[in-house]
């Protein structure tokens, strides 16, 4: 169980709207990856929520140096709120992407790929949520860890079929490139699932 000081409560609060702000853009990316999806409306949609997730970041940065005593240490909020932001950032450049290279369907790969870190970032988002509760938070972990070993996987296995069927090499390096920013979004979840894991260890 986290020590919590009651005036401080706003920083987990600030940390939960980080975390749900990054779920809801895997969601969008989700929807991008379905069939016939407005590639433009949805990518402006979440690059929206990308610059809202910076905005997060800015104040809470902004109240933690304002701030005197704070509930967990100064690293550990640093990171935990850098980490999320992260994520969203990874999120904005595929859906970026996927304009950019007119994506008019996306693969299976990468359909599952993007289901995989709608799940990752549910659980993140439960995890952060739980954070004053440590075992709860090492659960929700532990799965976020299991779903980045799944997509790692998928990754591989695409990226052989990729280069073994593709031959044209423009659709070649735009699918690499987009499989690539899919799997290192699991991994950046799979950070702020670290970084949760540390400070529950730190604060037991």
């Amino acid at each position: 169980m986290i020590k919590l000081i009651p005036k401080e409560e706003k920083f987990f609060d600030m940390f939960n709207a980080m975390a749900q702000n990054v779920h809801e853009g895997s969601k969008l990316l989700k929807k991008m990856m379905e069939k016939d999806p407005d590639l433009r409306d949805i990518a402006e949609s979440i690059k929206a929520l990308e610059h809202k997730g910076d905005r997060m970041t800015h104040d809470l940065f902004t109240k933690l140096h304002k701030t005197f005593i704070v509930p967990i240490d100064r690293e550990d909020i640093y990171a935990l709120s850098s980490k999320i932001d992260d994520v969203m950032d990874v999120i904005e450049s595929i859906a970026r992407r996927m304009v950019l290279f007119k994506i008019k369907e996306a693969s299976e790969p990468a359909a599952q790929l993007a289901q995989i870190l709608n799940r990752s970032t549910a659980e993140v988002t439960a995890a952060v949520s739980q954070l004053q509760n440590g075992m709860k938070v090492m659960e929700h972990c532990i799965e976020v860890n299991r779903l980045e070993n799944e997509g790692d996987h998928i990754y591989h296995v695409a990226l052989g079929k990729l280069f073994e069927t593709e031959t044209d090499p423009i659709n070649l390096i735009k699918w690499k490139e987009i499989l690539e920013k899919l799997e290192s979004s699991l991994d950046k979840c799979e950070d702020v699932a670290n970084v949760l894991e540390s400070i529950v260890v730190k604060n037991a």
